[in-house]
């Protein structure tokens, strides 16, 4: 089947719903798997990296809608399971379901070996598309974002919009669970065991770029479980301790609050990223909250007040350090957001610690802030 200009169109057997926990149900056409999906409904303003953000361990538990209008047309790379191999993020998809404007499935690229469609399929994550993610977007920053029901049918089948507006009512909020602990790894692993230093990284849903930016710069990467000991941390003697990025509620990260207390504590160089920005803050006395509809995007402008140089950021969070608790602590604010006034970054005042809410290993960019690993083995070397 084409259409008036001779493109493809594809068939649209499936149909595909998204409900929102207001009332909302939209009805458009279903790709990957033929399922239904629950999870918190967020929004990426992202143009290009569906498969990093798809793999990204921060999404766990979410259903993602992509803003830019076309997603698919550079298909997906092979994968090999279990190894670091750019640019998927983890060893699979931890979206629970994703929504689109347009699906493309011819897509051309050099590296291309599947469609999206295939992924997802292979995967058993559900997707929609045919559906204004424009309108949804907006809905999300104007109420927030909401609990939803991603669900694809069976060819022929059609939407029950009034069973899945009741089930969604009853969606429970996938925050109150412990998500860190759900992808972090179970036991320890260790990347470049011939590297001059030695990097722990405390697993609350690391991105494999995290990892790759470390061995690139000769260390050793041993990777622990998000609730890991200070103790059993400083059995490896590491030249500097890292706290990932992942999902959820930072408060729920308990055990790695109080590793992460300890650890600086003992002055030990210590970075924080994304989820680790909050956990630094919680450990120190500083607090946390859950932003309206948070940022996942690859512009957001972190401002560096003390030099008033603005660097263009990807980010991937929904939950905040509270700017009002930090005067009570041992940290400073080293960067905060140019749109909205949150805080983009700390600093400990005297020990060597800092963390960023932004991420330097950016994946698939902008790289503007990468330097921060460069100052991270500065630390260590004093």
């Amino acid at each position: 089947m084409r259409g008036l200009l001779g493109k493809e169109i594809l068939p649209r057997k499936r149909k595909a719903a998204l409900a929102l926990e207001d009332g909302t149900c939209l009805i458009g056409y279903g790709f990957g798997a033929t399922k239904k999906a629950a999870g918190e409904v967020v929004f990426s303003t992202s143009m290009v990296g569906y498969v990093e953000a798809l793999t990204d361990p921060s999404y766990h538990g979410q259903i993602l809608t992509l803003t830019y209008p076309l997603v698919g047309n550079y298909g997906v790379p092979a994968h090999s399971k279990g190894k670091i191999s750019p640019p998927f993020e983890s060893d699979g998809i931890k979206v629970a379901g994703l929504v689109i404007h347009e699906l493309c499935e011819k897509p051309h690229h050099w590296a291309s070996r599947k469609t999206l469609n295939e992924w997802l399929m292979e995967e058993g994550v559900p997707g929609i598309y045919g559906v204004d993610t424009r309108m949804i977007t907006k809905k999300l920053r104007t109420s927030g974002v909401m609990r939803g029901i991603l669900q694809v049918f069976e060819e022929g089948e059609k939407p029950e919009v009034e069973k899945l507006l009741e089930e969604v009512k009853e969606v429970p909020d996938p925050n109150l669970r412990n998500l860190a602990y759900e992808v972090s790894i179970k036991q320890p692993v260790c990347y470049n065991p011939e590297g001059k230093r030695t990097a722990v990284l405390i697993d609350c849903g690391v991105k494999n770029s995290i990892i790759i930016n470390f061995i690139m710069r000769g260390f050793k990467v041993v990777r622990v479980p998000y609730n890991y000991s200070a103790k059993e941390i400083m059995e490896y003697k590491p030249d500097g301790v890292v706290v990932s990025n992942g999902p959820g509620d930072p408060k729920k990260c308990w055990e790695t609050v109080e590793c992460v207390r300890e650890i600086i504590e003992e002055g030990f160089p210590l970075m924080g990223i994304c989820l680790g920005n909050q956990i630094v803050a919680l450990a120190l006395g500083a607090d946390t909250y859950k932003m309206k509809y948070g940022h996942r995007s690859q512009n957001q402008p972190a401002l560096n007040p003390e030099t008033n140089r603005c660097y263009i950021t990807t980010q991937n969070h929904g939950y905040a350090v509270d700017a009002n608790s930090i005067d009570k602590t041992e940290l400073k604010v080293w960067f905060v957001n140019a749109n909205d006034g949150t805080v983009e970054g700390l600093k400990h005042k005297q020990k060597p610690v800092f963390a960023v809410q932004f991420h330097p290993e950016a994946s698939p960019g902008p790289y503007d802030t990468e330097f921060l690993f460069d100052d991270f083995i500065a630390f260590m070397k004093r």
